[in-house]
């Protein structure tokens, strides 16, 4: 493994190279950005991005969303991955949300998760993008990433790769690291074997792990 002042260098190299990254969601308010990040799961931003204009233009706020039928939803959706249940799980959120929030979307991450479809990655990526509060999510992107260089074990569940990242990084560029290596991600495959690989960051994590393990 990478020590942690090598994940860290990893990770401005990272930076150095991708240039100001930011949220690719498009949104106007907290709410609209929780549903598209709930949208997310198992889809690409892209994909989310060309349904929820249509989704919102309909249905802008809570209070419109949760009365709307479940199976108009699934016809605006039905582009992205496991529609059906999105579907049922944003129009209950928006009840939650006008209902028992007064149409405050929660700024804890046990609040968000609290709510039908958002997991702690969905937690994290609103806190960070939508209150500028220090969290850190996890991705396949960022999980990919994170093993592939050597950041942690192949085994490390998303959890354990989020613990780790906050565990090194100033939490201050939590937000930035995470969009950074969504990026990445996005550039460079993981599953390369090394005799092929192109990208000389991964090149020189594989040689910085080596050496580790080498005691070197």
């Amino acid at each position: 493994m990478l020590k942690d002042e090598q994940i860290v260098w990893a990770i401005h190299q990272m930076e150095k190279e991708m240039g100001p990254v930011g949220p690719s969601l498009d949104s106007r308010t907290p709410f609209q950005y929780l549903v598209s990040v709930i949208l997310s799961a198992q889809a690409t931003d892209v994909s989310v991005n060309k349904v929820t204009p249509v989704l919102f233009d309909k249905y802008p706020e809570p209070k419109d969303l949760m009365v709307a039928d479940v199976t108009d939803v699934e016809q605006i959706i039905k582009s992205v991955g496991l529609f059906r249940n999105k579907a049922k799980n944003i129009i209950k959120t928006a009840r939650i949300v006008h209902e028992d929030l007064h149409d405050v979307v929660p700024t804890d991450r046990k609040g968000i998760m609290a709510l039908p479809g958002a997991g702690r990655k969905t937690a994290n990526v609103v806190l960070s993008d939508v209150f500028d509060q220090n969290t850190f999510a996890v991705d396949t992107h960022v999980s990919a990433i994170s093993k592939r260089l050597h950041f942690v074990d192949q085994a490390a569940s998303p959890l354990q790769v989020e613990q780790k990242i906050v565990g090194v990084l100033d939490p201050k560029e939590l937000h930035q690291a995470h969009h950074t290596m969504i990026e990445f991600g996005r550039k460079y495959s993981m599953k390369l074997t090394p005799d092929r690989e192109v990208c000389q960051l991964i090149i020189d994590c594989d040689k910085l792990n080596e050496e580790n393990e080498s005691g070197l």
